[in-house]
């Protein structure tokens, strides 16, 4: 039995999928050009957002770029030449430690962000509330950093310090991270002001979730599994019906020891009442549990990179 849907489409969807012009290769001279082009508008995001909402309210969120904003503050030192004084450093000691492999993907990240930094320094800040400040410049720097990751670059910083420390300490990186994030805070805390540390927190916490949808889209869809003894009409229904494809499954029952089969199907948020009416169609008595999924990449959904 087949568990990949696309082969059990009926004829209708098979002639739509033969129809359908394939993606072609691209050269890898352009997906190396598309990915610098991410990494380099992403590092324009982060620059602008950090300098017209960051700077300007004393918002230090982490990393290398609120370092740069604690020693403006005491010592007046533009950040992007604090942020270049911690970067290159950083850069040789991930060069000597991971190679030339890891060091290609961050060094234009490392040396391009402080450029932006530095060239947008004089722009002015919307907004003097520092609520806003956070909840937006958040939004920015979020989407900068996602469209760099999605170029599969670095801009360096404390990032890299976290994956040294997890190399020779073998403390977990999921655990470094937030550590050197919450040192950089906590220091706001006490050298900027308490307050100002708690509107950074919620700045790393919009950044987080900016990422996360930059990663995975705003679009959620659903996996649903059917448990029926009349799956194989429900199946149909999905491939005829709903026009989407499915895989069945064989489970055991717990109580009973029997053998009870399970359709599995994918479908976009607004399919769902359409998938429920099919199925209490069929089989009122049919156990369906819906739940969402961060991403599908295939055929029908999202196209893998």
């Amino acid at each position: 039995m087949p568990l990949s849907g696309i082969k059990d489409h009926p004829p209708a969807v098979k002639k739509r999928h033969r129809n359908r012009v394939h993606n072609r290769p691209i050269h890898p001279a352009k997906q190396a050009a598309g990915r610098i082009l991410l990494l380099v508008l992403g590092c324009l995001f982060v620059a602008v957002s950090f300098n017209m909402f960051f700077v300007s309210n004393g918002i230090a969120s982490g990393g290398v770029s609120g370092v740069s904003i604690i020693v403006q503050r005491t010592l007046g030192i533009v950040p992007a030449y604090t942020q270049w004084a911690l970067n290159v450093p950083l850069f040789f000691a991930g060069l000597f430690v991971f190679g030339k492999r890891f060091a290609l993907q961050t060094v234009l990240g490392s040396l391009v962000l402080p450029l932006f930094v530095l060239l947008t320094s004089h722009w002015s800040s919307p907004t003097s509330n520092p609520l806003l400040a956070a909840i937006y410049g958040g939004i920015g720097v979020g989407i900068g950093l996602g469209l760099v990751f999605r170029g599969r670059g670095s801009t360096g910083g404390l990032d890299l310090a976290a994956q040294l420390l997890h190399r020779y300490t073998g403390l977990r990186l999921g655990l470094a991270l937030p550590l050197f994030d919450g040192m950089v805070i906590l220091a706001a805390g006490l050298i900027i002001s308490p307050e100002n540390a708690l509107y950074a927190l919620i700045a790393l916490f919009v950044t987080s979730k900016t990422i996360d949808i930059m990663q995975t889209g705003l679009l959620v869809s659903k996996v649903a599994f059917i448990i029926s003894n009349k799956a194989e009409e429900i199946g149909e229904s999905v491939l005829h019906d709903l026009d989407r494809g499915m895989t069945r499954l064989i489970a055991q029952g717990g109580y009973t020891g029997e053998d009870r089969p399970i359709v599995m199907v994918v479908v976009s948020q607004n399919e769902v009442p359409r998938l429920k009416s099919l199925v209490q169609a069929v089989d009122p008595r049919a156990f369906v549990i819906i739940s969402d999924t961060a991403e599908v990449l295939g055929e029908g959904f999202k196209r893998t990179e």
